[in-house]
This record gives C-alpha cells, sequence and structure tokens, in this order.
C-alpha cells in the first residue's frame, strides 16, 4: 500500500488508478451543455504564435466534415479570434431562452468564438486571465453545440491559464501540437508538450507548418524558414510527426476571403488516421 493512501485495506503498491488516490483533490471539469453531445474533444496548441494553430484547426475540421462526421471548433483563443473570418462568419450568435447557439459554416462545421458575441470583429478583448479562463467555460457549459462527432478546441499559443482551464475543465482526449521549422522551435515544443504531460493529456503528435514552398516552375522544394529539425524533435520527445505542410498561397487567400471550407488539407491526412475512429 502507498504510504500517501488513505483507504488502509488496500494492498496496492502504487495509488495509480485507485479512487482513494484522488479522494479530497479538486474536480475542475464542467458539465456539458445539457442539449448537447460532444464524443470527442481534441485540442490543438502551440508554444508561441504565429505558427498556423488556427489554420491547422479549420484544416482539421473541415477534412472531418468532408468525411461525414458533425464537427465543430471552440475557439478557445479569445483575445485573438480568426476562425470566424476564415470561414465568412459575422454577426451575432443566435441567443435564446434556451441558451446560446453555435453559427455554422458553409461545410457544416459549427463554430463558436468571441468574435461572434462583440460588437464588432475589431473590437479588442481587454480581459484579465481569469475572466478569459471562465469564457471558455462557457463555451462548454452556456453553447447548444447539439450532437456533435469532433470538436477541435483552438487554443489560445503558450502555456498559460486559457490552456490550463482547457486541460483541466474540458475533457480533452489528446492534443495537436503545430510548430514551425526555426531552430527555436525545439524549446516551444517541448514547452507544449510537457504541459501535456503533466496534465495526463496525451499528445497525438506534432504538425510542421511553413515547411517548403514549391517552386512553381520546377517543382522543387525551398525550405526558406531553413531545414526542418521536426523528425529529431519528435524523436527526442517519443512522439510523431503528422505532417509537413508546405506554404500555400491558395490556401491563404482562401482565408483572408472567409471561404476557408472550400480547403482540404491533403497534408493533414496522417494526423486524422491517428485519432479518427470508425464511424
Amino acid at each position: 500500500m502507498s504510504k500517501e493512501c488513505s483507504n488502509s485495506s488496500c494492498t496496492k503498491e502504487s495509488c495509480e488508478g485507485c479512487a482513494s488516490a484522488n479522494k479530497g483533490k479538486p474536480d475542475f471539469h464542467v458539465d456539458l451543455n445539457k442539449n448537447s453531445t460532444v464524443k470527442h474533444v481534441i485540442g490543438v496548441v502551440s508554444g508561441k504564435g504565429g505558427v498556423g494553430k488556427s489554420f491547422v484547426t479549420a484544416s482539421l475540421a473541415n477534412q472531418m466534415a468532408h468525411m461525414g462526421y458533425k464537427v465543430g471548433i471552440m475557439d478557445a483563443d479569445i483575445t485573438g479570434p480568426s476562425i470566424p473570418k476564415m470561414y465568412g462568419i459575422r454577426g451575432a450568435a443566435k441567443v435564446d431562452e434556451q441558451g446560446l447557439y453555435p453559427r455554422e459554416t458553409e461545410n457544416g462545421v459549427k463554430v463558436m468564438s468571441i468574435n461572434l458575441l462583440l460588437p464588432s470583429e475589431e473590437e479588442p478583448v481587454i480581459w484579465r486571465g481569469p475572466v478569459l479562463a471562465n469564457m471558455v467555460k462557457q463555451f462548454w457549459s452556456d453553447v447548444t453545440w447539439g450532437d456533435i462527432d469532433y470538436m477541435f478546441v483552438d487554443m489560445p499559443p503558450g502555456t498559460g491559464d486559457v490552456p490550463l482551464t482547457v486541460f483541466q475543465s474540458l475533457p480533452i482526449e489528446g492534443i495537436v501540437i503545430v510548430s514551425s521549422p526555426q531552430d527555436l522551435v525545439r524549446m516551444i515544443v517541448t514547452k507544449a508538450y510537457r504541459m501535456a504531460q503533466m496534465m495526463n493529456i496525451p499528445v497525438y503528435g506534432i504538425v510542421e507548418n511553413y515547411s517548403y514552398v514549391k517552386c512553381p516552375d520546377c517543382g522543387s522544394e525551398m525550405h526558406i524558414f531553413g531545414e526542418s529539425h521536426i523528425d529529431d524533435i519528435a524523436a527526442e520527445l517519443g512522439t510523431k510527426v503528422l505532417g509537413k505542410m508546405p506554404i500555400r498561397t491558395d490556401y491563404a487567400q482562401a482565408a483572408d476571403e472567409g471561404v476557408f471550407h472550400g480547403v482540404l488539407n491533403e497534408y493533414l491526412d496522417e494526423a486524422l488516421s491517428t485519432f479518427v475512429i470508425a464511424k
């Protein structure tokens, strides 16, 4: 029996998996909206901003919707939301006596974002950490999502209040870490990976964005951000590389024009195969 175990009848040498070991520890999980069912929740994280985390989130959602799954995106990047603009969603989310409702993209993905609750999409969110974290919890508890097979949570960069709240409050099954090829990536990916480990959240693997640009004339790959080290980093951490995405001007243009629903990102097939279950 473990020295710290409060159960005198326990004969285990380790408290792992023992109900008594969790007595007295706070449970931060928030109940899902009573009119909703969400089967799987996947987090998309990054150690720093500007690596294309929202781009990967939306790409995964599009692929899943194309495969026939009911998909939702929770835009948990409260101070830097970009998901609604990528899909051309403007205007307020619907609210009635039953609660708050997500907006739906042209390809059927349900989206909830702070931008759908502000007077305009340019309005800044100047809130402290606890308020931001509470808003994320309300996106889970107060929004009527309906039936969702896969929900992707687009988290803010770093390891601050909001990612911590998501890990503690939502039933995250695993995360995808998004990175870029710069040398700095080793440190920031490791930070994100270790935070997930500390929170007992599985890491599906790493997606590298901006990996290369294909020459339109000869088709050769140009590594404008330097040679990738992501394979070595993944090996060191004991995880997988789920995809290496080139810079695609057509994808960027689709996001800028609000028609990202038409993008099917072929470079993330390996990522999908990691967590897609039989329908």
